[in-house]
């Protein structure tokens, strides 16, 4: 994937505002141009009421004229602007969501999911307003350069004075966009650090609460705060310094051309309504208020655009377009090495890893807190891409299948299941190949849940939202959710809510001797790893044995792993 820059997406935002940029775009210029024409027309209604005999009424209706086309056209500019924004906010968190869901795993780990949420809510709808504000930022050199040339036009003098200013003026303003966009940017920076934080805080509430860790946490969750509060004052001190060098800079430029103007008023080169029109015209031009507000907003979008590419610069799991031919899940892992998040200074989580699992067979993997099981797991199912080596499902390397293929071959259940859907019965139809309602029910029943779902107000169309459940029963319902795939089910840690009948019921329909599919089951219990066919032993991310739990059972170490469970 090509690397994706924080200009790129504010292309995309401009191109996503659709028409609405261009009328925009329409209105705006019919704005800037009857504004220029209204210092033209009051001066030529002065001029002809200061003329005997001359009848300005018709220079005053255009002047009324004028001022009804300005009040239209901005009414439509900001309808107009929050259209494209809006669409463009729309288009962009879909693209943003979508490329979030299919990031890399290891890319995944850098961005916190508070992170993630602040971007998508807070900064996305910056980065969609550039096309509004590259198209007001575009329109408003009209008013300045259009009155240099009005202002040229009636006297070359008038003219030269007015760029000499422009010319300073726009320098500044080029330094206050810089300032800005920088300020703007390290300040989401610090806002996303703070979200991340919290969402961290809020997911263990319960831990903190019961650690009585509550003012300690508090203080981690705000130590980025004075950075934020610094990172926002230079943003305000950028505006600051704008604002008053335009307080003295546009006084200065009307001074000078009133100057001017007076001298060729008194050598008899201008009218009164001419001297009146100029003095609009440098008005009009040297007007910092609707310039600091537009390029505003330039630098609000360019840093949401730089935080939106950050993320989309990231690289996608990629997956090949091959099928997996017939088979009923043989897994094959083959030197499997994965590297410390943390580098190369610390061991690999696992270590050239060799492990033939045979088709239709049931292997739990057990090994001390830290071993590598989970990583395992996810590498058995491609949640993960080891550093070395290769895992094939039935002779096929899981990289060179295709997304579908393989999200209907292997089914996940996890330990803290996250439940998707609007109600219960989507929960569960969530997993590979969507399965039917008779199916659902076939899950649940095989996941000794379906009596807690018949028992609630409406089955399985209960909402999820409404429905309390216990850790176990969450647990059941994710364990359901899996077994739509169809050559291999991983299993990781997934029973460890679940009291001992409960996963021994759970245990003995997995392992149905009808089911032929591959189950990689981690588990911390000597009673499931009894029932499955092999034991995969890690310690320190190694394979130290792999055989029969009966095996195994001989060596102390081995019998230590489930030390002081009641078998």
């Amino acid at each position: 994937m090509s690397a994706v820059t924080g200009d790129r997406v504010l292309v995309r935002a401009v191109r996503h505002g659709g028409p609405w940029v261009a009328v925009l775009v329409l209105a705006a210029l019919a704005v800037a141009a009857a504004d220029l024409l209204l210092p033209a027309a009051l001066g030529a209604a002065v001029d002809a009421a200061l003329t005997p005999g001359a009848r300005p009424g018709r220079w005053i209706a255009a002047a009324v004229a004028l001022i009804v086309v300005i009040a239209v056209a901005e009414i439509l500019t900001g309808l107009a602007a929050g259209l494209s924004t809006a669409r463009a906010t729309a288009r962009l968190r879909h693209t943003l969501v979508r490329h979030v869901f299919a990031l890399a795993p290891g890319a995944a780990r850098r961005h916190p999911a508070g992170d993630l949420v602040s971007r998508l809510v807070g900064q996305v709808p910056g980065a969609a307003g550039a096309g509004a504000a590259v198209a007001l930022a575009g329109t408003a050199l009209v008013p300045p350069l259009g009155s240099l040339v009005a202002l040229t036009i009636i006297d070359p003098w008038l003219g030269a004075t007015f760029v000499t200013g422009l010319l300073v003026l726009t320098l500044l303003l080029r330094t206050y966009v810089v300032d800005t966009a920088d300020a703007t940017t390290r300040y989401q920076r610090t806002q996303s650090d703070i979200a991340a934080r919290l969402t961290e805080a809020l997911t263990g509430a319960r831990t903190i609460t019961a650690a009585g860790t509550v003012e300690p946490e508090i203080r981690r969750v705000l130590r980025p705060l004075p950075d934020l509060g610094r990172h926002g004052a230079h943003t305000w001190d950028a505006i600051g310094r704008a604002a008053a060098q335009g307080v003295l800079l546009a006084p200065l430029m009307q001074l000078a051309v009133v100057g001017v103007a007076g001298l060729a008023l008194s050598a008899g080169r201008l009218t009164p309504g001419a001297v009146l029109a100029a003095l609009q015209y440098v008005a009009l031009g040297a007007g910092l208020g609707g310039v600091v507000g537009v390029l505003g907003r330039i630098a609000r979008s360019r840093a949401g655009c730089r935080r939106t590419a950050e993320i989309l610069a990231e690289p996608l799991h990629q997956y090949g377009g091959q099928d997996l031919p017939p088979g009923n899940g043989r897994l094959e892992l083959r030197g499997v090495t994965v590297h410390h998040p943390a580098g190369a200074d610390h061991p690999p989580v696992l270590d050239h890893v060799d492990l033939v699992i045979p088709a239709g067979a049931t292997v739990a993997v057990v090994g001390p807190s830290g071993a590598g099981k989970s990583t395992l797991a996810g590498a058995c199912g491609r949640l993960l891409d080891p550093d070395e080596g290769e895992v094939l499902l039935d002779g096929v390397p899981l990289p060179r299948v295709g997304h579908d293929a393989l999200r209907h071959a292997i089914g996940h259940a996890f330990a803290r299941p996250v439940l998707v859907g609007a109600t219960v019965g989507s929960a569960i139809a969530l997993g590979p190949g969507s399965p039917a309602g008779h199916r659902i029910r076939a899950a649940a029943q095989a996941a000794r849940v379906d009596t807690v779902v018949e028992r609630l107000p409406d089955g399985y169309d209960t909402r999820l939202a409404d429905t309390p459940l216990s850790g176990g029963e969450v647990q059941r319902l994710g364990i359901a959710r899996s077994l739509g795939a169809e050559r291999l089910l991983v299993l990781d840690d997934a029973t460890s809510s679940l009291d001992t009948v409960t996963e021994y019921e759970v245990g003995r329909a997995l392992l149905d001797a009808a089911d032929r599919r591959t189950r990689v089951v981690v588990t911390h219990r000597a009673a499931t790893a009894a029932r499955a066919d092999r034991v995969a032993w890690l310690d320190r991310g190694r394979l130290r044995g792999y055989a029969e739990h009966r095996v195994l059972w001989q060596n102390r170490a081995y019998r230590e792993l489930f030390a002081g469970e009641d078998r």
